[in-house]
């Protein structure tokens, strides 16, 4: 008997501590009431959850998931982090020239756009870690040369979906202040209503919509293949995004995570071509292929989406797959070169300068291995 009690004692503790953490400003909101309401009027939302334009597992067919989590734990490449700190660029954002266009690219998906006078920030992640658990997905050393500190009044901020690696709350907070505007998908403003965002601030919305900014900036919310979710209970309750973002002298596609799929080409029909497409590169496996593309599939979108040049980005800060650090960017290089698209290779923190036709980069990460 007192052993069964004990082992009641025991459980209801574990329990408590599972909500107890579950339940911290972090995690955000899940959605009930009117904001439940609210998403599921959504042609993409379907029994309870949002759902993919084409059919897509969790895992690729024929894989279970005990032979996804044994490859997790063993398969690892000895390679998974840089042996020495990523080299990297400290540009100064505040002093920029107004007339310049620019991007600076901060690792991972987190990346800095000054277009035609408006700055712009997109999925900014700055806190090193990518994870609800402390010290469980760390960035790469070298990698966090910036903070919220070194970021400009924003314009507008794209906020992709609500991963942890995408969009971070410490980050997130200390920006708060320098936010204008924010355009994310439906269910996601729920987190950020929650974390103090002024609701009026905040573009939700659904695939296929259009927002109209200001002084000829215009945005259209398109799909992805992906999913959402921060915790055990609000998976698939707001909605993963693409961009097509047109300036007054620039046509930009903001990939945010997302497996290949057909919406590359209909994009690229409809919004193309674009003078560059931001596409998530990294953090790849075949036991996965559906939520995030293999390296030749990036290469086909861009080509698809009619893209001048290509960013690669989604690698380069934190240890999400099981691939080496350095091989997403090597096999895109190689598969972009030989279909003859100008793909772009900043380190952190270098200015690249988009019209200019002929800035060279280094392929940095050869000095790392």
């Amino acid at each position: 008997m007192m052993i069964f009690i004990v082992s009641i004692v025991l459980l209801l503790t574990i329990l408590v501590l599972i909500y107890s953490f579950t339940t911290r400003p972090e995690f955000g909101k899940v959605s009930k009431g009117i904001e439940l309401h609210k998403i599921s009027q959504s042609a993409n939302f379907r029994e309870n959850k949002f759902q993919n334009l084409s059919h897509t597992p969790d895992i690729t067919e024929g894989v279970s998931y005990l032979e996804v989590l044994r490859s997790f734990l063993f398969d690892k490449s000895k390679r998974l982090k840089p042996s020495i700190p990523l080299p990297s660029v400290k540009t100064n954002l505040f002093n920029l020239k107004n007339d310049e266009d620019v991007l600076v690219w901060f690792g991972h998906s987190s990346y800095f756009l000054q277009l035609d006078g408006k700055k712009i920030l997109v999925d900014p992640v700055f806190s090193g870690n990518a994870s609800p658990i402390p010290g469980s997905m760390k960035s790469f050393i070298g990698s966090d040369v910036y903070t919220p500190n070194d970021i400009p009044v924003i314009d507008f901020l794209f906020i992709t979906h609500d991963h942890w690696d995408h969009l971070d709350y410490q980050t997130i907070i200390q920006l708060k202040p320098k936010i204008k505007q924010i355009i994310t998908g439906l269910g996601t403003a729920l987190h950020l209503k929650h974390w103090g965002f002024d609701p009026s601030i905040i573009s939700e919305k659904d695939w296929n919509e259009e927002v109209v900014l200001q002084d000829g900036f215009t945005v259209n919310t398109l799909p992805a293949r992906h999913f959402s979710g921060r915790g055990l209970t609000n998976r698939q309750q707001s909605l993963w995004m693409s961009f097509a973002f047109k300036t007054p002298s620039q046509n930009i596609f903001i990939g945010g995570d997302s497996g290949y799929d057909t919406h590359f080409k209909v994009i690229g029909e409809q919004f193309g071509p674009f003078d560059l497409a931001i596409l998530e590169c990294g953090q790849y496996n075949k036991n996965w292929r559906y939520i995030h593309s293999m390296p030749n599939e990036v290469v086909e979108a861009a080509k698809e989406l009619k893209a001048n040049k290509l960013l690669p980005v989604h690698w380069a800060k934190f240890p999400l797959a099981q691939h080496d650090w350095d091989e997403p960017i090597i096999k895109v290089t190689g598969y972009a070169e030989a279909a003859n698209i100008k793909t772009l290779t900043p380190m952190i923190g270098e200015i690249v300068f988009l019209k200019q036709t002929n800035q060279q980069f280094k392929k940095w990460w050869e000095e790392v291995r």
